[in-house]
């Protein structure tokens, strides 16, 4: 059950996304270029492939939220930190695990009434054929952990800086390289100085690897675990930031 803390700040905060022109930017965006590289004729589009399925649409959106994600998260706390109202915040009757949460919560919440806004692509597929809807239902699913991975990434490195120009830059690249810690080129080049053991461990974090598997319509438990450790896990290192800074 969530606090009535954490509920205030997830109102107050998604309310934010569509009272700002932020929010209307990254939709109109995000939705005008996941339609455009969905349905735009080559590179394995809709229609080269000519198949009644979305695996054009699942093939493009770590990168389109590789880039969008991080310009959603660097406000969180960086923006808090250079009008000086985090003071203000972390003094209130709300732990800073609450506030963490509740902004966490309300910018996940908004990445995925985008992805839902995508629905009339889906509709699309289905008056052309006769599409696996699990497949696709699972597609979405990993859609939504994906971004919520990146965005607790990018939580960590908005409470880090003042900066939201450089948390936008440090999340892109730690996201980036997350994504395509199993790619050939990257394990060849830490293959020079790293051993077997922390090589495999690295090619393991591979969020792209555990993505592709949920965007074929196949859904396992170490797929859920791993994305459910990587949120946390980043949410507690923005945590244990923000608690560090009250205490000074």
């Amino acid at each position: 059950m969530m606090s009535h803390s954490v509920k205030t700040i997830l109102k107050k905060e998604l309310k934010s996304y569509f009272t700002t022109p932020l929010g209307y930017v990254f939709s109109i965006i995000f939705l005008f270029s996941i339609g455009y590289v969905t349905f735009e004729s080559g590179r394995g589009s809709f229609f080269v492939l000519r198949q009644a399925d979305l695996s054009s649409f699942f093939r493009y959106i770590p990168w389109l939220f590789l880039l969008l994600v991080p310009a959603v998260s660097m406000r969180l706390w960086a923006e808090e930190r250079k009008s000086g109202t985090i003071e203000l915040l972390l003094t209130l009757p709300v732990t800073v695990r609450e506030a963490v949460l509740g902004k966490f919560l309300a910018s996940w919440a908004f990445i995925g009434f985008n992805l839902l806004c995508t629905f009339p692509i889906v509709l699309t597929v289905a008056y052309l054929g006769q599409p696996d809807y699990l497949v696709i239902l699972i597609g979405y699913l990993g859609s939504f952990l994906l971004g919520g991975a990146y965005l607790a990434i990018g939580c960590f490195f908005s409470a880090l800086t003042k900066n939201q120009v450089i948390s936008f830059i440090c999340t892109v690249v730690f996201c980036y390289l997350l994504t395509m810690a199993g790619s050939p080129p990257i394990l060849e080049f830490l293959s020079t100085f790293l051993h077997r053991y922390f090589l495999d461990l690295f090619e393991s974090l591979s969020m792209i690897h555990h993505f592709e598997t949920m965007g074929r319509g196949v859904m396992r438990v170490g797929d859920l675990w791993f994305f459910a450790v990587i949120i946390l896990a980043w949410l507690y290192g923005c945590e244990a930031i923000l608690d560090e800074k009250k205490a000074s």
